[in-house]
C-alpha cells in the first residue's frame, strides 16, 4: 500500500469502532474509583464477560442471551472483587491483578475444554450483533460528505456502540446530578465523613461495584460479539489498562475521560491503517514499531499528565468506621 492510499476516513470511522471497549471499561473504573476502590481487574472482568458472551452466543445462536450471560459473570466477578477489597479490607491492587492474572489462564483453559480448538471459540457467524442501518440511508448514500457522515460515521454501527455513546452523558448525570452520585464521591473523597453524614459507606462502594462490573460486562461482551466474532486467549490486549490511562488522562470526569477513549481509539485505528503503508523517504515502517503506537501514547499520556491529574482522596484506601 502506497501512501496515496492512506485513507483518514477510514480511520475516524474505525475511531467509533474502537472507542466502545474503552469508553465502558472507563466509566466503569470512573464508578469503582470514584467509591475509592481501585480497579485493576478491569482486564480480567472484560476478558471472563467476552469468552462467556461468546461461548453463550455461539451455544444459543443469540448475541443478547450471550452479552446476558456476560453481565452475570462480571457482576459475579465484580462483586468478589468488592467482598475482598471492601468487606475484608484487602489490598485492592493485589485482588485487581489476581484476578486478572487468574482469568487469563481460567478462560484460555475453559474454552479449550469446551470447545476444542486451542483455547478460542468458534466463529459465532449468524450469533454475531449485527449492524444498524439507520433510518434513509439508502437515499442520503449518493450524497458527497453529508451521506458519508449519516451512513458509515453515525450510522452502519450495532447497538452497543450507540449505547457507549450514550452513557457518556448519563454517567455524568448520574455523577452529577443524583443523589447517588453526591454519595458515590463523598465516600470516595471522605469516607468518614460521608459516614458521620449517614452514608452507608460500604453498601455506595458495593453498588459503584455492581455498576462497575454491570458496564465493564459490556467492554467483553463487544470484543467477542462485535469486533471479532469469537473469543481468542488475553484478546483484551490490555485494553483495561488503556481504559485506566483514560481515566487519569479525563482526571476522573465522565466527559474528559470519553474524550481520553477516543484518543486511545483513533491511534489504535491509525495503527492498523498505516500498517504495511510505504512512506515517502521511509519506505515501510516494521510492523513491530507500528504496534507500539497505542502503548508509546499511554506512556507519554501518563508520563505528561500524572502530576497534574488529582485522584479521589480516598482512592485504595479500605474504610475502617470510627467507634
Amino acid at each position: 500500500m502506497m501512501f496515496d492510499d492512506f485513507q483518514f476516513s477510514s480511520i475516524l470511522v474505525s475511531t467509533i469502532r474502537n472507542a466502545p471497549v474503552l469508553i465502558f471499561a472507563a466509566m466503569a473504573g470512573l464508578f469503582a474509583e470514584r467509591s475509592g476502590v481501585v480497579d485493576l481487574a478491569l482486564e480480567g472482568k472484560m476478558l471472563a464477560s467476552a469468552f462467556v458472551s461468546a461461548a453463550v452466543a455461539y451455544v444459543t445462536q443469540n448475541p443478547w442471551l450471550g452479552i446476558l450471560a456476560g453481565v452475570g459473570v462480571s457482576v459475579a466477578i465484580a462483586l468478589l472483587q468488592g467482598f475482598v477489597s471492601i468487606t475484608q479490607k484487602g489490598n485492592q491492587l493485589v485482588a485487581g491483578i489476581a484476578i486478572n492474572i487468574a482469568l487469563s489462564g481460567l478462560t484460555f483453559v475453559l474454552a479449550q475444554f469446551f470447545f476444542m480448538q486451542g483455547g478460542r471459540t468458534p466463529d459465532l457467524g449468524a450469533a454475531r450483533l449485527f449492524d444498524i442501518v439507520l433510518p434513509g440511508s439508502e437515499a442520503l448514500a449518493s450524497i458527497p460528505l453529508l451521506g458519508w457522515i449519516y451512513t458509515r460515521l453515525i450510522g452502519g454501527h450495532s447497538a452497543l456502540v450507540y449505547l457507549a455513546f450514550a452513557l457518556i452523558p448519563l454517567v455524568h448525570w448520574v455523577l452529577y446530578h443524583t443523589r447517588f452520585g453526591l454519595r458515590l464521591r463523598a465516600v470516595g473523597e471522605n469516607p468518614h465523613a460521608a459516614d458521620a453524614a449517614g452514608v452507608n459507606v460500604e453498601r455506595t462502594r458495593f453498588m459503584a461495584m455492581l455498576c462497575a462490573g454491570l458496564l465493564c460486562s459490556f467492554s467483553g461482551a463487544y470484543l467477542s460479539i462485535v469486533q471479532s466474532g469469537f473469543f481468542l486467549r488475553d484478546m483484551s490486549a490490555g485494553n483495561g489498562y488503556l481504559a485506566l490511562t483514560a481515566l487519569v488522562f479525563g482526571n476522573w470526569r465522565p466527559l474528559q475521560t470519553a474524550l481520553g477513549c477516543l484518543m486511545f481509539g483513533f491511534f489504535t485505528a491509525l495503527q492498523v491503517q498505516i500498517e504495511g503503508v510505504v512512506f515517502p523517504g521511509l519506505g515501510k515502517v516494521p510492523g513491530s514499531l507500528i504496534q507500539m503506537i497505542p502503548y508509546v501514547v499511554t506512556v507519554v499520556v501518563l508520563a505528561g499528565l500524572m502530576a497534574k491529574s488529582v485522584a479521589p482522596k480516598a482512592i485504595g484506601v479500605p474504610f475502617v468506621k470510627s467507634r
